[in-house]
């Protein structure tokens, strides 16, 4: 039976371009997902967008002498492009400075309001001494009180997990300019966590089993310290406060995390109202039976595994002061949080101002972007920090990419196509024959069920697994060596077919441009897995910007097809590019460099 699937992608920030870093932790995690969902029959909406209110907005737009907004719409140009570079299948992929995003935005505060869980509170703010500017806690470093570590962030230590104001750290420092913040009195509204801590107990201990373990422990080891957090800041860039006395403040707006997540909820009505339907985003986020998904980095598992459930159980009216739905009403909290660990390179932590990065639009210049999503998904950050490194790059690519999986679609699609010009019909079979149809078949379950479960690893290593058999199979029986037996010839070339056509399938969530290559050169017509475009569209008011969207409802399906002998085949081209070993010395001088 068919399921409503939302999958929810972490929002880039819209203050430069994104590096590899990110993109293996939010982008292609997700696309594998939700293609594979929709291969599976079920109703996907796969949404975000570029994240683009905050300080860092305005702090990198000062160093580039241009306005928050300039930036904004360059960097929300430059980071689409590279998301549809790389075949992120987004249904709507938008901005948070749209008037969409700013109503749906204070209509969740004004229903958090109304229940009672947004409280107006004095606290002691950060501010640069140099600049006047308020500094975002995230811009703010030093030691942790609670636990020692020497880089713990203004709003979370991410070594021993718990919740932190800028103020509690030991001997803080500004990550814009290095001086050491002034704290002064301001009034701030705050999103009263601590009501929520049975309600969010009950919902994370439900997850037992179900959410990766990582996720679910950390998340479950901040419940016993949760304090109110602000949700308002002192800056002019950002969601206007939609109540009498604060929404005409030149310099109160929400604080960019709140608005952020709520993202997720705008996009998705944003997207139904460009499908002409304004009501149909209702099936993903007020369906019973529906089921959603967050994918992001391990950085930001306090926003999604409790800080988000927490605002739409108070928007519901679920937490200790109760309340009803706001005018949305009610809302489904996530089904899984879905976190990747963190990806490193050549040993070190990704650091544009350190250069110590590659950008996706660099990679994309230089190597196929399937490259890049195999090696993110058989050797990325999936349960454990991973260090990428361009030996293991090119060994994958070469080794795998070219030797096995281009290796067995070339040599099975060229010997038929020379000798017999179509899918040959096969004879009587062999027990190897057999066996080798029977695990191709046979692998789109345990495939298919590592993939429903976000176990990416587990799933391209079992569809690799079938390659390889394939190829050994291949090398057993020598075809090419059957030219005076035409007839067994035709069978093991109509065998190799089918575990190539297989296999196809069950890599196509992750190789998404090289399958729809496979698809054409076994005589496949139309369109095999949609891809994303990038639309111009006009918000209202008239000011344009890009969106990630695209149609796939291509021909893919997660099932076994038998193939058809007589369809004619055409002569294979390269699936990818075999990679000169010097590319390693290219790369690392450049890192240096």
């Amino acid at each position: 039976m068919s399921q409503h699937i939302l999958t929810a992608v972490a929002w880039p920030y819209a203050n430069g371009p994104r590096h590899i870093g990110h993109v293996s932790g939010f982008g292609v995690p997700s696309d594998v997902f939700s293609r594979y969902q929709r291969m599976a029959g079920n109703k996907v909406l796969m949404v975000s967008g570029t994240d683009e209110h905050g300080t860092p907005i305005q702090v990198q737009a000062d160093k580039e002498g241009v306005t928050a907004r300039e930036l904004a719409d360059r960097y929300n140009r430059v980071i689409a492009e590279d998301l549809t570079g790389l075949g992120l299948s987004y249904d709507l992929f938008t901005r948070t400075t749209t008037n969409n995003h700013y109503a749906i935005t204070q209509e969740i505060f004004k229903g958090l309001h109304a229940n009672g869980y947004i409280f107006p509170k004095t606290t002691m703010g950060a501010i640069s001494p140099s600049t006047g500017r308020t500094l975002p806690d995230r811009y703010i470093e030093g030691t942790c009180p609670i636990c020692g570590y020497d880089g713990a962030r203004g709003d979370q230590c991410d070594n021993c997990g718990n919740q932190l104001d800028p103020i509690q750290l030991v001997n803080p420092k500004s990550r814009i300019n290095g001086e050491t913040p002034a704290f002064v009195e301001t009034e701030h509204f705050m999103l009263d966590l601590p009501a929520f801590a049975d309600v969010l107990g009950t919902y994370l201990q439900s997850k037992q089993g179900e959410w990766r373990p990582n996720v679910l422990k950390f998340a479950l080891n901040l419940l016993g310290d949760l304090q109110p957090r602000a949700i308002s800041r002192d800056l002019d860039w950002g969601v206007p406060i939609p109540l009498d006395g604060w929404r005409d403040q030149p310099n109160k707006r929400l604080y960019v995390w709140f608005d952020a997540v709520i993202g997720y909820l705008s996009a998705s009505i944003e997207w139904a109202r460009r499908s002409g339907d304004p009501d149909a985003w209702r099936q993903w986020w007020q369906n019973p039976d529906a089921r959603g998904y967050y994918f992001m980095g391990k950085d930001n598992i306090v926003f999604h595994a409790e800080i988000w459930p927490a605002m739409l159980f108070g928007y519901n009216g679920q937490g200790a002061r109760d309340g009803k739905p706001g005018s949305l009403g009610a809302l489904d909290v996530p089904s899984e949080v879905v976190s990747s660990e963190f990806l490193t390179m050549e040993g070190r932590k990704f650091s544009s101002s350190r250069q110590v990065v590659i950008y996706v639009r660099d990679f994309l210049a230089r190597y196929d972007a399937d490259a890049l999503r195999y090696y993110i998904a058989v050797a990325g950050p999936e349960n454990q920090d991973t260090d990428f490194t361009w030996q293991e790059f090119v060994n994958r690519n070469n080794g795998e990419l070219v030797a096995a999986w281009g290796n067995l679609v070339n040599r099975s699609i060229s010997m038929a196509a020379k000798n017999f010009g179509a899918v040959p019909e096969p004879g009587e079979l062999t027990d190897a024959d057999r066996a080798l149809l029977e695990r191709s078949r046979a692998a789109f379950g345990p495939v298919g069920q590592e993939l429903g479960r976000s176990r990416f690893k587990n799933a391209i290593t079992e569809a690799f697994d079938v390659v390889r058999e394939a190829n050994r199979y291949l090398a057993d029986q020598e075809p090419w060596k059957l030219k005076d037996d035409p007839e067994r010839q035709k069978s093991i070339l109509h065998v190799a077919l089918q575990v190539v056509d297989d296999a196809k399938t069950m890599l196509t969530p992750f190789l998404p441009t090289s399958s729809n290559k496979v698809h054409a050169m076994l005589g496949g017509e139309g369109v095999w897995s949609g891809m994303p475009e990038i639309h111009e569209v006009d918000e209202d008011g008239g000011r344009p910007y890009p969106v990630i969207t695209g149609d796939y409802t291509g021909a893919a399906r997660w099932e076994h097809r038998p193939i058809k002998p007589g369809t004619p085949l055409t002569a294979p081209v390269p699936l990818f590019k075999k990679l000169d070993p010097k590319v390693v010395d290219e790369e690392l001088a450049r890192l240096e460099g």
